[in-house]
C-alpha cells in the first residue's frame, strides 16, 4: 500500500549525537564528510552572493 512512498535516507551524522560509540575511523570519515559538506555550502553561498552582486550592479542608477 505504501511501497511507492519515497523514503528519505537517514543522515549518517546528526549534530549533537553521541559519538562515544563511534570508532576512530568512523569519526575521521564523519569529519571528512562534514568538511566536504561545508565546502559545498560555502560554494553555494559564493554563487548566490555573486548572483546578487550582478543583479545589484545591473539595477543601480
Amino acid at each position: 500500500m505504501f511501497d511507492d512512498e519515497v523514503k528519505k535516507p537517514k543522515p549518517a551524522f546528526v549534530p549533537g549525537q553521541d559519538v562515544s560509540l563511534m570508532s576512530v575511523g568512523e569519526l575521521q570519515e564523519t569529519i571528512a564528510a562534514l568538511k566536504a559538506e561545508i565546502a559545498r555550502l560555502e560554494a553555494a553561498i559564493s554563487a548566490k552572493q555573486g548572483t546578487r552582486a550582478s543583479a545589484e550592479s545591473l539595477f543601480k542608477f
